[in-house]
């Protein structure tokens, strides 16, 4: 509350830096704190129902920039004239600066938006066993909010985050729900779907809540019984959703989060055909995800190499369009990837662009550029510029490694695209 006043709702200003007090599930805004910039901000902010909110006045901007005074570079000089090779410079150590501010603001926001999602998740989770109607009531609550913050833009970005809040179970579930929305949302699903796609995948592992600890995470040292305690969190999650009276269709996510095309998953061993659509999707997402963030962190693979592994062995475990669209909406080279330039440089893939998967946004290692000024390049808009191949963890030098930090595990979200559309087709 330090600094902070509060304000009746008719007297808000565009420009004010305002916090709201209703939940991050019951506003359409990516952040529950944020600055206003627009009059149609206002009109849902007083629709909220709302008589005051907490306003910032330091962090609020009500005034107009001042005009550029003598010595400001590009500003008139007040004695002699500036020396243009200096100038240019200079112009250009401010607009990589304004550049990597930008990113770094845009990666803050989706990190708040994850951080504020993840808490959701992880609250209504705590409900479950003790009132199961409520948390599913939360979930779908939580989803539809993640719904209403992809639909402010037509098109989206992925964007991989530094860190994955809260635990690895939020983390995963996230990841999944996230991820099989942006899916399902370029697949052309309508909005009853994707409400029920999402739910489902936020709880696919809710069964976990009633499984022992040792047996939560499949491992190749398993002895039949254990594999089959650790196949039971699937029934048992069904049993749960019940008594949180999900839909249909979220009950069958649930239950088939683990089936596959060719009939080699479980509980049931469904083929493709008598997998819900539903149902194909998180598979296929729950699998990507479980390759990146494994319980053991070290043998985690890197997106691009999950994505190849996927496509050469596991084409008959998923629905081949779904595969090949779900590709396309990753991008080639997913967030997260390493990659080495077609100009010899080393970069981490930051963000993707489903409709320019050759061209996503990296973060390019320069011994020259200090880490934390590190250059950020949209590749997109460098059409002499390219990826030349992907590379492993391991491969990448010392010196590049402590530089790019390529991420331990991988937490995903999403943000607004000015470009047009470029739907992946189902």
């Amino acid at each position: 509350m330090n600094g902070e006043e509060v304000i009746d709702v008719a007297q808000l200003k565009v420009g004010m830096f305002i916090h709201l007090d209703v939940g991050w599930m019951r506003h359409p805004f990516p952040l529950s704190s944020f600055r206003v910039t627009s009059e149609d901000q206002l009109v849902v902010i007083r629709r909220l129902g709302v008589k005051q909110v907490r306003w910032s006045p330091e962090k609020s901007q009500l005034e107009a920039p001042e005009a550029a005074k003598p010595g400001d570079v590009g500003a008139p000089s007040a004695v002699g004239e500036v020396d243009p090779a200096a100038l240019a410079a200079e112009q250009v150590a401010q607009a990589r600066r304004a550049a990597l501010k930008a990113e770094r603001d845009l990666l803050a926001i989706c990190e708040a938006q994850y951080g504020e999602a993840a808490e959701a998740l992880t609250s209504l989770m705590g409900l479950v066993l003790k009132d199961p109607r409520l948390a599913g009531q939360q979930a779908v609550q939580l989803t539809r909010s993640l719904l209403d913050k992809m639909l402010v833009s037509q098109e989206l970005n992925l964007r991989v985050l530094n860190e994955a809040a809260g635990d690895r179970a939020a983390a995963h579930a996230l990841n999944v729900s996230l991820v099989s929305l942006l899916l399902g949302r370029a697949c052309g699903l309508g909005d009853d779907e994707l409400l029920a796609l999402g739910t489902g995948a936020l709880l696919h592992d809710v069964g976990k809540l009633d499984v022992d600890s040792r047996y939560r995470h499949r491992s190749d040292q398993f002895n039949a019984h254990e594999m089959q305690a650790y196949q039971d969190h699937v029934a048992k999650g069904v049993r749960m959703a019940q008594q949180m009276v999900l839909t249909p269709d979220a009950l069958a996510v649930i239950a088939q989060h683990h089936e596959h095309a060719d009939a080699t998953g479980f509980p049931q061993r469904l083929n493709g055909e008598r997998m819900h659509a539903l149902a194909r999707i998180v598979a296929l997402v729950n699998r990507f995800d479980g390759l990146c963030n494994p319980a053991v962190a070290s043998k985690g693979l890197t997106p691009h190499e999950a994505l190849s592994l996927m496509f050469a062995q596991g084409r008959s475990r998923f629905d081949a369009t779904l595969l090949n669209a779900f590709i396309r909406m990753m991008g080639v080279y997913p967030p997260g990837s390493i990659v080495q330039l077609t100009d010899d440089r080393f970069a981490i893939v930051v963000a993707v662009n489903s409709s320019r998967p050759l061209k996503p946004r990296v973060v390019v290692y320069d011994p020259a550029i200090p880490a934390d000024e590190a250059l950020s390049l949209n590749l997109e808009e460098n059409s002499t510029l390219g990826i030349r191949r992907s590379l492993r963890s391991a491969d990448l030098p010392r010196p590049a490694t402590f530089y790019l930090r390529p991420r331990a595990r991988f937490a995903y979200f999403f943000h607004g695209a000015d470009a047009p559309a470029g739907a992946a087709a189902c």
